[in-house]
């Protein structure tokens, strides 16, 4: 394998890996976006409430002298706890009342500033709970073993995300597409005033959406907790990637989410390898790009709104 092929195939795996964490969160975003028509700037806290309770999930295990194993599942059990906390709370009892307001504009104007708000909050709660020191659960990340590619070793946990980011996506597109309650998302995110006129419970689905996208953004912080150094920012770092991915993807775009993830994961490990000063930059600037061919997003059509 020649000089350059190396390297190139090691950013590639370390680019994938990266992608599948941002598409668990950014798929999240979307889904809450294209049922609530909501573009949630609070996001990004959930991901990093769910990194600093499964950072904690590691420390008690430790101290109570558990098998490190258990760490795996901690990791899912958390993200729940999260999302199952967090997401009802903040969506009735936050969000809610801004629905009612007739004049779109006004509406997510109101929205948007709810939700900040709410992220302020949350990044405030973070560093009562959890104060300003950074959390490691590094050794978790070496339990599954390693597999050499290349002869560049690369843990099997990283690789596992891999898979957990294919299975959610599947799984997303089976419970839409496949199930009843799928379909009563679907059509809520597609007219919630007829949805509503035919007997489905709107409100609860909007519950439900908003819940399930803060599992799967809890879901990111938790898998990437073991990856990172946790500490208070990292949600507002991951809300701009999110919000880049979304962006490239088109709102609302599940299948255009794991693209986006791909490409910027991708795209921000090559760089990192072989432009490191415009690594950072990569990801917006890929965004920018898409966006003055494509203003709606590469899967996304263009929508006439209602004034």
């Amino acid at each position: 394998m020649t000089a350059i092929a190396g390297p190139l195939l090691s950013a590639t795996i370390n680019g994938v890996t990266y992608g599948a964490t941002l598409f668990l969160v950014a798929v999240g975003l979307s889904l809450i976006f294209g049922v609530l028509r909501v573009l949630n700037v609070a996001h990004g806290s959930f991901y990093a409430l769910g990194a600093f309770t499964a950072a904690s999930a590691w420390l008690l295990i430790s101290a109570l002298g558990w098998p490190p194993l258990c760490i795996y599942p901690a990791l899912v059990i958390s993200a729940l706890v999260v999302g199952v906390a967090v997401g009802p709370v903040v969506e009735r009892g936050l969000l809610r009342w801004t629905f009612g307001i007739e004049a779109e504009a006004a509406r997510e104007n109101a929205q948007l500033l709810a939700t900040y708000a709410i992220f302020l909050m949350l990044e405030d709660a973070q560093k009562l709970i959890w104060g300003g020191q950074p959390y490691y659960s590094g050794s978790a990340l070496r339990l599954l073993g390693i597999t050499r590619i290349n002869g560049i070793p690369y843990t099997n946990y990283q690789l596992l995300l891999i898979l957990v980011a294919v299975l959610v996506l599947i799984a997303l597109r089976i419970l839409l597409r496949g199930t009843k309650m799928g379909k009563f998302v679907l059509a809520v995110a597609e007219d919630p005033e007829v949805s509503s006129a035919m007997g489905i419970p709107v409100a609860r689905i909007y519950t439900v959406a908003f819940t399930v996208g803060a599992i799967l953004a809890a879901l990111g912080g938790a898998l990437a907790s073991p990856t990172i150094g946790v500490n208070t920012g990292i949600g507002s770092e991951m809300i701009v990637l999110s919000f880049a991915v979304v962006a490239i993807a088109g709102l609302g775009q599940i299948e255009g989410a794991a693209v986006a993830a791909l490409v910027i994961g991708v795209g921000h490990s090559i760089a990192v390898f072989f432009f490191p000063a415009l690594s950072s930059v990569i990801p917006y600037a890929t965004m920018l790009l898409v966006l003055v061919f494509k203003p709606y997003g590469l899967f996304a059509a263009a929508q006439v709104r209602r004034i």
